[in-house]
């Protein structure tokens, strides 16, 4: 059966369209996206009046905890949590137990994501055995056997050698790099941003010089070797400062932030909340509007969640003790939505960090709405009113800051590969 959606405004940033358009979808394909479609026989239609149109939403930064860590999430829940989010294709980060550093580990993951049949699921394989940073993967049998990029996630990179060995052969295989920059001597033994709230609250604080300092290591690595390295999770001013200066000279950098990073600040720790742990932490108001001031003038290329789930016993104990990360799949484009009501972007400039240039840094056959495409696409209400639940989560980790947050806008049909796999149009009426 064809399905055709009509009456929508369609944004696809990749072919420079902002319309009303009409978007037809045949055997899981975009037949045709322009004004006035007729429909033919054997054709479902779909008013979408007042709605938009995007490219399916591409997360690149997301923890789905199988194999080995189950009870947090699985990658059948992870998928249903990316869909209710109006995401259509994630990629999954290597902190799996165990690590996600061979080929036998991410046919088991992609396996396991045919059989959940929710979105794409695109594995991430670690740099290094273990995430350890003491010898590299087998980078060459990790892409055969389906990685997308190479990352060991919260655990920098800190040997500075590695890392300029793993830059190289990446960049030959055509694989980016991730890196979560920390530099562990700076930032040991920290549960919060260093500063003033760090201090009333007495708990040890990370500087953030600890972000910083890696960032600007390994901007010349990747100038001196000339190839390209994507930052993760970009949380201060002075990291924000460096990569701007480093796209100027034009050296092949990327960056993404996640939304807590431009929606909340170290003030909220006030309670000893764990919800709010995250690594990095919360920083500065002035950090938060560094973050928006990059996102605005395209320093930070893609908003990405960095969805952690978490189970009860991971959270509900001592700050000290507690997991880092938000189950952030179902709030991330809600708490994005934000953005655009704030004019700090446009609808047209979200869309883009949020699909066409994740999917262009990952290397993705993603990311548009062109003739011939895959038909993976998110519809957007841009007005409708709704408040987080964290117990309506379909993820496992009700881990959330924003429970009970009132949003405005969100996702309420995802199609993946011309099927509908979320459908939330009912709630619009």
């Amino acid at each position: 059966m064809k399905l055709l959606l009509k009456g929508a405004r369609v944004i696809d940033p990749g072919q420079k369209i902002d319309s009303g358009m009409d978007v037809l979808i045949e055997e899981g394909k975009i037949a045709g996206c322009r004004p006035d479609i007729k429909a033919s026989a054997n054709t479902k239609v779909i008013n979408l009046s007042g709605m938009i149109i995007a490219p399916g939403l591409i997360d690149m930064h997301t923890h789905l905890r199988e194999p080995g860590l189950e009870y947090k999430e699985t990658i059948a829940s992870g998928s249903a949590a990316a869909v209710a989010g109006g995401f259509t294709s994630i990629a999954c980060m290597p902190n799996t137990q165990p690590v996600n550093d061979n080929r036998s580990i991410t046919e088991f993951i992609r396996r396991k994501a045919l059989e959940a049949n929710g979105v794409n699921v695109y594995p991430i394989g670690a740099i290094s055995a273990g995430s350890e940073g003491k010898q590299m993967t087998e980078f060459w049998d990790l892409k055969e056997a389906g990685v997308v990029a190479l990352s060991d996630d919260g655990n920098p990179v800190m040997d500075a050698a590695l890392m300029r060995r793993a830059l190289e052969y990446a960049h030959s295989l055509d694989l980016p790099v991730i890196q979560h920059c920390e530099d562990k001597n700076l930032s040991m033994g920290g549960l919060m941003n260093e500063g003033y709230q760090a201090t009333i609250l007495g708990l040890p604080g990370i500087p953030a010089i600890a972000e910083e300092v890696m960032v600007a290591r390994d901007i010349l690595i990747a100038e001196y070797t000339g190839t390209c390295i994507h930052f993760a999770h970009v949380s201060t001013s002075g990291a924000i400062r460096l990569i701007r200066d480093a796209k100027k000279r034009g050296l092949k950098v990327t960056a993404e932030t996640a939304p807590h990073y431009f929606t909340l600040t170290d003030e909220s720790l006030q309670n000893y909340d764990t919800n709010y742990k995250v690594s990095p932490p919360l920083r500065s108001a002035a950090d938060v509007a560094a973050v928006k001031e990059g996102l605005a003038d395209g320093t930070l290329d893609a908003i990405a969640c960095d969805h952690a789930p978490h189970g009860r016993t991971d959270k509900e104990v001592e700050f000290a003790y507690a997991s880092n990360g938000i189950s952030g799949l179902e709030t991330s484009l809600g708490l994005s939505l934000n953005l655009v009501q704030e004019g700090v972007l446009t609808f047209p400039e979200l869309i883009a960090k949020m699909s066409c240039n994740p999917a262009r840094i990952l290397n993705l056959p993603k990311g548009t709405l062109a003739k011939g495409a895959d038909a993976d696409i998110t519809v957007i209400h841009p007005e409708l009113a709704w408040t987080v639940n964290v117990q309506a989560f379909r993820s496992r980790g009700k881990n959330s800051p924003f429970s009970g947050r009132k949003m405005k806008g969100r996702a309420v049909l995802t199609i993946v590969g011309g099927d509908i796999k979320y459908d939330g149009l009912a709630q619009t009426t």
